[in-house]
């Protein structure tokens, strides 16, 4: 009888053990599951993690790759890495010069039309731009670039907008203007499509260039006198 009782006692605890096991065991899986399969890395910059579906803070692209086990493993340096990209980038997003290429291209097409009027307008335009776009969400290196070529940039709008009627002078601070946008351009980029045009009847080929929307030159030195003298040097 005390063998029985022992056998019971002895199998009741096997039933337990193995009943505590088996709850445990899902449990673990689920947590396992649930961390590995939330994150997905992009598959161009496999630093940017994140749920899967997410776009990446860089490229914009969705997060599709699941991330490498040194990832998975280590999750808290995922996310300091995370923070730290888009802390970057943040600054660098919100500032664009988009509206000032906007206006220089009036003021070019202006002056392809040989309308000095039209050109002195929006040039006055683009001074209004250059001296009300906030920079202060730059880097303290870019703001400095920025503010060096938009006080260079701004001299050169005002001479074209207080010379209407005087078109020769207005094109000569026109190709120095050049300069400065094509220098913003290499700087802070563009969403647009533009060209890089280049005269070599002008000024003896040393300034004849110009920015332009369209790959068809339309010459903003000589107007209607060689509107298609030129030809395209870089695309941006």
């Amino acid at each position: 009888m005390k063998n029985v009782v022992l056998s019971a006692i002895a199998m009741t605890l096997v039933m337990v053990s193995c009943n505590q096991k088996n709850k445990e065991t899902p449990a673990d899986t689920s947590v396992v599951t649930k961390t590995t399969s939330e994150l997905y890395s992009c598959p161009m910059h496999p630093e940017i993690t994140g749920k899967k579906g997410d776009k990446c803070s860089k490229c914009g692209m969705e997060l599709t790759e699941p991330v490498n086990q040194n990832a998975k493993n280590n999750p808290t340096t995922v996310a300091e890495t995370k923070t730290e990209t888009t802390v970057v980038a943040t600054p660098q997003s919100s500032f664009s010069i988009n509206q000032i290429v906007s206006n220089y291209l009036k003021l070019k097409n202006a002056l392809v039309k040989d309308d000095s009027k039209g050109a002195a307008n929006a040039s006055k335009t683009l001074y209004a731009t250059l001296n009300s776009l906030n920079s202060n969400s730059l880097d303290a290196k870019l703001k400095k670039e920025y503010v060096d070529i938009a006080d260079d940039a701004k001299e050169h709008a005002e001479h074209i907008g207080d010379n209407p009627g005087k078109i020769e002078h207005q094109r000569e601070h026109f190709a120095m203007l050049s300069k400065d946008i094509n220098d913003l351009i290499k700087t802070f980029g563009t969403t647009q499509k533009l060209y890089q045009d280049y005269c070599p009847m002008y000024d003896e080929g040393k300034s004849g260039y110009w920015i332009s929307e369209t790959k068809e030159i339309k010459n903003p030195y000589y107007g209607s006198q060689m509107l298609t003298c030129g030809s395209v040097k870089k695309t941006f």
